[in-house]
């Protein structure tokens, strides 16, 4: 665990994790509280600064993994937030947000929808116009990915289907429903993934929705530019989340992450920042921007 953000350490040597993880699985989509070790979002160590007082912000896949990091950094920086979590094996996960969102002071909603449905992109716009207020920043970071060794051959239409339908078409369901109400100054941020530009054949089908995610950051960008809305995205490496034991098979859980040139896998929290970054007033002249997080993996 790190102390805080701020505190130096060898990235190298940081959370431990150069000789890999154990060899685990357990069902999609995955459950943080059967990991282990388990991950960093920050409970401990994400120490806020005001960045976002008074914002309202949407974050999908909130329960857990990035979503929870960014979630506790958020709400640590003054915002309160909403987050989306998909069923009931999330719901543990999904309190645990929302107990923390509101130990930093802030409100904490959590909502189980399915974002693979249009009406239910909807509802979840519409509940956060009533439970928060309005919307500031809507982070779209729910993601589904399900590593097949034969590539290609592996891969059924109901898997390339549901892999878009998460990754892709709630995204893009989700901005067209939430921009009508952002105000001038708000931010719209996405997560791709190093998958987009250095892409794995086992995760062919989520690699090519995660490269889509970059194009439409950068193209939704210049489209809402004239209206004082930033829209950015986050390239994460491999992160120790729930999703790898749920998706990967337990020899490659074993080496996850070991092979970026910082020889480990990240941790949710050292996500966080990034998300902070683009939310807040700090980055007011950066739009359609990739920023990749990647333990030294290139995205260029």
């Amino acid at each position: 665990m790190s102390e805080d953000q701020y505190t130096q350490q060898d990235p190298t040597r940081q959370y431990g994790q150069r000789q890999g993880q154990p060899a685990q699985q357990q069902p999609a989509p995955g459950s943080e509280q059967r990991m282990g070790p388990k991950p960093d979002h920050g409970e401990e160590s994400y120490r806020g600064s005001d960045r976002l007082t008074g914002k309202r912000a949407v974050i999908t896949g909130g329960d857990s993994g990035i979503g929870r990091a960014v979630a506790i950094a958020y709400a640590r920086e003054g915002a309160d937030v909403l987050i989306s979590y998909l069923g009931e094996q999330e719901e543990a996960d999904a309190r645990d947000t929302v107990r923390l969102i509101e130990q930093a002071g802030r409100k904490g909603v959590a909502v189980r929808t399915d974002l693979t449905d249009e009406s239910h992109c909807r509802q979840l716009i519409d509940r956060a116009l009533a439970d928060l207020g309005g919307i500031d920043i809507l982070v779209n970071n729910a993601a589904f990915q399900m590593a097949q060794d034969k590539g290609l051959a592996g891969i059924t239409t109901e898997q390339f289907d549901r892999v878009f339908k998460t990754n892709v078409y709630a995204m893009f369901w989700l901005c067209k429903l939430a921009v009508p109400h952002l105000p001038e100054g708000s931010v719209i941020i996405n997560t791709s993934s190093i998958q987009a530009f250095n892409p794995s054949p086992q995760l062919l089908d989520y690699a090519t929705t995660k490269a889509a995610i970059a194009n439409f950051t950068k193209a939704l960008a210049l489209d809402l530019a004239d209206q004082g809305i930033r829209v950015n995205a986050v390239a994460p490496g491999p992160v120790w989340t729930p999703l790898i034991p749920a998706t990967m098979p337990p020899e490659k859980v074993q080496q996850f992450g070991t092979d970026v040139p910082l020889g480990r896998p990240g941790q949710p929290a050292e996500l966080a920042p990034a998300y902070v970054f683009f939310a807040s007033q700090e980055s007011s002249y950066v739009t359609g921007e990739i920023l990749g997080v990647t333990g030294g993996k290139l995205t260029r």
